[in-house]
């Protein structure tokens, strides 16, 4: 216990340097603990989404598991033990063991098909053989309604088996309600009748309780009580069960990512149960949700890998942050423990005692770390884009086991750090300790080990690995999970930012000399001591301007990897759609219906000559698309996908885009900087001829084509015309130029081979001397247009839409995808912790030293200096170390941005990706960044200010006595 309040003692003596080692420390565990709480939180939003897409576009409840198992020719004793035991485990054991709330369990058995026949009737009908199976649901009343007759009796009467028929099943039956029909089979242990007594329907649309929500599979069922089909069919075996199904029903709406392991094994174990019973080869099993479910952990290991790498550079500036003020600490302790060492303490003594203050610290921060992470958590989730947040549905987060795992593994280390001063101050006893103080600085060990080459060495290796793999990935049309990623390439941009920064700072002291020799005649007291101040003592301002480094640094980068990831993503579906909205329509044609065996390729019909019949088409009504509300251009764009073309003796396949030059230009979306000239020059070097088109490159160079050249174009049932080539484009709206993915295996003229190629024509010659074809019309919007005022008015017009395109749609999905989510959250993140940790330790830094100080500072003030001139000292002490620091940080982060920022198009499918990749810079991030770093200078510097103007000249020079 005194151990404990002797510990305590001495953190309340030095509160403000614990409390920043107990910030940083925070930080980091908090930090950390977001990545589990994140990916979980996000990944658990995105898999109901996706389940939600799933229902609605195959048209499947995806909350579902259903089971069936086949009997064959098991006595009835088996067969109804294996029933009764199935039944009590998917109500049960099974149906819990998913972690999913049950909605409802459905137990539906069927019999084998008998042979029934009316038992009065024509002649002709009581020869007419219906077959049909008796069938039992479980709670069926209660998601039906009747629309004939009414409910069966749960009893035979008068020996009459009462059913219920849906319509398709009253119609195979060829009567009507209460006919009586005689079973004549010999599946049948004694004789039987029927009568169907109620038609039935769902009571609504979107019931999961039907497994087929069309009824189909009860067309051919007799549907009879689930308790009168256990008693005489499964119990009596007056008809024999042939087979059993259980389906099960579960709330998904709630389902997060911790519940995806449980529902895998759940699946295995039920699937297992079943077999035990039946046999495997006499059951099936179906989860609609697997599939889904399943690719759910592997996104969650790339989403953490994603997080990881992002974090680096944060978790690299927090341990220097937590290194600086353990060495303070350690350094305004070391008269007392090298008093201690002299005194026979052993090392581990006094190690033992800064452990323990470090072990209450860490534990503080392990227990209030996750639960910061969990508000950390929330504010990724409103990211929209670096520094910039939106109101967005709250993520479902919560704290977790796993959590507290990565909590704790960095609590450990920043334990580990706090004891590496501890560790070096302890082998000086107090005449090294004096001897110390005594000399000047030694040289850093980072400067005698040259450890700023080996990073900036290593960090340059990385990037030209990653650049070679980037190049394959390119030529060979590989996807991006086809690269071996090694996990230095995570790393690479932070070791080359504090490579860098360290490497910088090893000139920095001969600057400083040729800033002194430059002005040593001319500088002013305030002045000179500045310098002299700085040159002398430049080693222990190192800490301090590396943090500053790796904050602006890594605020820098930041800034450009979210703006260019963001921008990249949204130039991608612009380019891919080419306006902000593409429709098409129906158009009317001679084209026959397609046959039976499926629709006809190319929307022709195929005679019996084998000669294909041209189709022809009524061009609808332009203008009432064109005068839409927000509309402001719109323009009509036909594509041909394989038409091919002659230039001279060579022949191939290219997309045909035919447009109207004009509107087009007005209309379409298209990058700056794609081509060598604006894209507004080349459709205006075409408008003068009419047989003028465009090619792309890849055209040329594959087929040795050039501007002037004449090229023949046309496509199947079409007599091919001359046109004439006027330019020749890199990129055009919506043309991929890359190959297909994994269309090939080896080197450049391959992957030159294999390129799409492309011809754009103009669309009022294509279809005067080609065809008149279906086109997509493209729209250009008004700024803040209304969707819903557009669809409804396609709606009022009775546009016949047959496909819609909106890129601001496409757009909004894209930035609410975990991982764009995650980029922008961290990086927002780490620059504002890394903003916040920074001010924390440039402040105490410079108050601590400022405290150092006072008589040195009390002489300068008793010789005549004024408060100004020690202000103005103060502040060139600033400019230059802090301000170098920043400048040097700027510097880093511009150089890291344009190296490694690229790196991110993996996550983009660079073999496919267009336009391409390319680094942007935005001034707004800029200033936002710059104000944030200079309001935390500005507010350092008055407050230092003040403690100089508050300094008592008759106080520090009694100091200086005592």
């Amino acid at each position: 216990m005194a151990l404990f309040v002797m510990i305590i003692r001495k953190m309340v003596n030095n509160k403000w340097l614990a409390f920043s080692l107990f910030l940083g420390m925070l930080i980091s565990v908090a930090l950390v603990s977001t990545m589990p709480i994140y990916s979980e939180a996000i990944l658990s939003r995105m898999l109901v989404k996706d389940l939600e897409t799933m229902q609605r576009n195959q048209g499947v409840y995806p909350g579902t598991v259903y089971v069936k198992a086949t009997f064959s020719e098991d006595p009835p004793e088996k067969k109804k033990a294996a029933n009764e035991a199935i039944d009590a485990y998917m109500k049960g054991e099974g149906a819990g063991s998913f972690s999913l709330p049950v909605d409802l369990t459905v137990i539906q058995r069927n019999t084998r098909s008998v042979d029934s026949f009316p038992e009065v009737g024509t002649e002709a009908d009581l020869k007419k053989k219906r077959s049909f199976r008796f069938t039992s649901l479980t709670g069926l009343g209660e998601h039906i309604r009747l629309t004939d007759g009414r409910m069966p009796s749960p009893e035979p009467v008068n020996g009459v088996y009462e059913v219920l028929v849906t319509d398709a099943g009253l119609n195979n039956l060829d009567t009507v309600l209460d006919s009586v029909f005689v079973v004549k089979s010999d599946k049948a242990r004694i004789p039987m009748k029927f009568k169907p007594v109620g038609v039935f329907e769902k009571k609504r649309d979107d019931d999961p309780y039907f497994r087929d929500a069309s009824l189909t599979n009860l067309a051919n069922s007799l549907v009879i009580d689930s308790g009168l089909m256990d008693r005489d069919f499964l119990g009596l075996n007056n008809v024999p069960v042939i087979n059993a199904e259980w389906y099960v029903v579960f709330d998904y709406s709630g389902m997060e990512l911790r519940q995806v392991d449980d529902f895998i094994a759940a699946d295995k174990s039920v699937k297992a149960y079943v077999n035990a019973k039946v046999g495997a080869y006499q059951s099936d099993m179906k989860t609609p949700a697997l599939a889904t479910i399943e690719k759910y952990l592997e996104r969650a290991k790339q989403l953490r890998t994603l997080m990881w790498s992002l974090n680096v550079p944060v978790l690299i500036m927090l341990a220097f942050y937590m290194f600086m003020v353990a060495n303070l600490i350690a350094e305004r302790q070391k008269n007392e423990i090298a008093v201690l060492r002299s005194r026979g303490a052993a090392r581990w003594q006094i190690v033992a005692a800064f452990s323990a203050e470090g072990l209450l610290l860490s534990a503080a921060a392990w227990g209030l770390g996750p639960l910061v992470g969990l508000a950390l958590t929330k504010m990724l989730g409103a990211s929209n884009g670096f520094l910039s947040f939106v109101s967005r549905a709250a993520l479902p987060v919560r704290v977790t086991g796993e959590s507290y795992a990565y909590g704790a593994a960095a609590a450990a280390v920043a334990f580990v750090m706090l004891l590496v001063p501890v560790l070096l101050a302890t082998r000086a006893t107090i005449v090294g300790h004096k001897q110390q103080l005594a000399r000047r600085q030694r040289t850093p060990l980072w400067h005698k080990l040259f450890l700023d080459v080996v990073l900036v060495a290593v960090a340059l290796y990385g990037l030209y690995a990653f650049r070679s793999r980037l190049d394959n990935l390119r030529k060979l049309g590989l996807n991006a999970s086809d690269l071996n990623i090694d996990p230095l390439q995570f790393v690479v941009p932070a070791l080359f930012t504090v490579g860098s920064g360290l490497l910088l700072l090893r000139l920095y002291p001969y600057v400083l000399r040729l800033i002194y020799w430059l002005g040593r005649k001319r500088w002013r007291p305030s002045a000179y001591a500045a310098l002299i101040q700085v040159g002398r003592s430049s080693g222990q301002y190192q800490f301090l301007m590396i943090f500053l480094i790796l904050t602006i640094a890594t605020g820098v980068f930041s800034a450009s990897a979210a703006r260019t990831i963001n921008d990249n993503t949204e130039d991608r579906i612009r380019y891919a759609n080419g306006a902000d909205i593409a429709l098409s329509t129906v158009w009317i044609s001679d084209a026959p219906p397609p046959s039976p065996g499926g629709p006809m390729a190319g929307g022709g019909a195929e005679p019996a000559s084998g000669v294909s019949k041209p189709i022809h088409y009524l061009e609808p009504s332009y203008e009432p698309i064109a005068t839409l509300p927000g509309v402001e251009h719109a323009a009509k764009v036909f594509s041909k996908q394989d038409a091919y073309f002659t230039a001279g003796e060579e022949r191939g396949t290219a997309t045909l885009l035919g447009i109207d030059t004009d509107d087009f230009g007005r209309t379409a979306w298209f990058r700056d900087g794609l081509l060598s000239h604006p894209l507004n020059e080349y459709l205006n070097l075409m408008a003068a001829d009419t047989r003028a088109v465009l090619i792309s490159r890849t055209l040329a160079k594959q087929k040795n084509v050039k501007e002037g050249d004449t090229i023949w174009i046309g496509w199947n049932d079409t007599s091919s015309q001359p046109f004439v080539v006027y330019g020749i484009v890199d990129y055009f709206p919506t043309f991929n130029p890359n190959p297909p993915i994994g269309s090939v295996d080896a080197g450049d003229a391959e992957t030159l081979a294999n390129a799409p190629m492309l011809i754009v024509g103009h669309l009022s010659r294509i279809q005067f001397q080609l065809a008149l074809e279906p086109y997509q019309v493209w729209l250009k919007m008004k700024p803040g247009y209304s969707v819903e005022a557009l669809y409804q008015a396609i709606e009022d017009r009775d546009l016949s839409v047959t496909k819609l395109t909106n890129t601001e749609i496409e757009w909004n999905q894209a930035k609410n995808d975990p991982f764009l989510m995650a980029l922008n959250g961290i990086l927002t993140l780490g620059f504002l912790i890394s903003i916040l940790v920074s001010f924390t330790g440039f402040l105490l830094y410079w108050v601590l030293s400022l405290k150092g100080r006072t008589l040195q500072n009390g002489i300068m003030r008793a010789i005549g200096l004024s408060v100004r001139h020690m202000v103005g000292m103060l502040v060139l002490e600033q400019l230059l170390t802090s301000g170098v620091a920043v400048l040097i940080g700027v510097v880093v982060g511009n150089v890291a941005s344009g190296l490694y920022v690229p790196n991110f198009q993996v996550a983009f499918n660079p073999s496919s990706l267009v336009p391409p990749f390319r680094v942007i810079f935005d001034s707004a991030d800029y200033v936002r960044l710059y104000s944030t770093v200079g309001f935390m200078l500005l507010v350092g510097l008055g407050i230092l200010g003040f403690m100089v103007s508050r300094t008592r000249i008759h106080q520090a020079l009694k100091l200086g006595e005592d």
